[in-house]
């Protein structure tokens, strides 16, 4: 019955949702680009950004939050929360940290956030009524990682939008990501250079009026 209750509580609260103060989470592996993403977001639309981007994975290690934020495409107009969430991983390992240049007991302690960090990003998926799914775009998409996000939200009935970032990259390959996930719209665009980021804003918008 729990089930049950939580699909018609997911259903009755995107049939009547009136297309502003939604959850929009972005979630993904680590180093994808989600934060670069939701910087461009706030930035497009607020002029600031949500929160800080490093090459060291699991920069991200708790909920960000970034509340009316109000985007445009043509004569639709989508007001939203955004939620950037820390990078969804199946081992997190302080060694890795350590060979990145952290100290040993800086390294143990990011182990340590991330761990907590990809569990609350978790238990968040359930309060999110769309989610965007940063998958960088130069590297192999089926893994485990990848796989277990979409299959959740598939699961869940969430509403998706799959974005194949870092399309500036000479390795970049959309294609590969659109034969990996075939059922949905796939959206090539580089958080980091603005590339293609107007296709993201409409596909997002039109996502949400479905």
């Amino acid at each position: 019955m729990t089930g049950l209750f939580k699909g018609f509580r997911s259903f009755f609260r995107r049939l009547f949702f009136k297309r502003k103060n939604l959850k929009i989470g972005i979630y993904g592996p680590p180093n994808g680009g989600k934060t670069t993403l939701a910087n461009r977001i706030c930035e497009d639309w607020l002029g600031e950004e949500l929160g800080k981007v490093s090459p060291v994975a699991h920069e991200t290690r708790e909920m960000q939050l970034k509340e009316q934020v109000h985007i445009k495409s043509g004569k639709k107009e989508l007001i939203f929360n955004l939620i950037d969430t820390p990078g969804i991983a199946t081992k997190i390992d302080y060694e890795d940290f350590v060979s990145a240049g952290l100290s040993e007991k800086e390294a143990k302690q990011r182990a340590k956030e991330a761990t907590k960090g990809v569990i609350d990003a978790i238990q968040w998926l359930d309060d999110m009524d769309i989610v965007i799914v940063v998958i960088d775009s130069s590297k192999d998409p089926y893994t485990q990682v990848n796989l277990t996000i979409i299959g959740n939200l598939e699961a869940r009935k969430i509403p998706m939008l799959v974005v194949a970032n870092k399309i500036d990259l000479k390795k970049s390959d959309i294609k590969k990501i659109e034969a990996a996930f075939p059922r949905y719209r796939i959206v090539g665009i580089s958080a980091k250079f603005g590339n293609n980021i107007e296709d993201f804003y409409k596909a997002l918008i039109n996502i949400s009026f479905i």
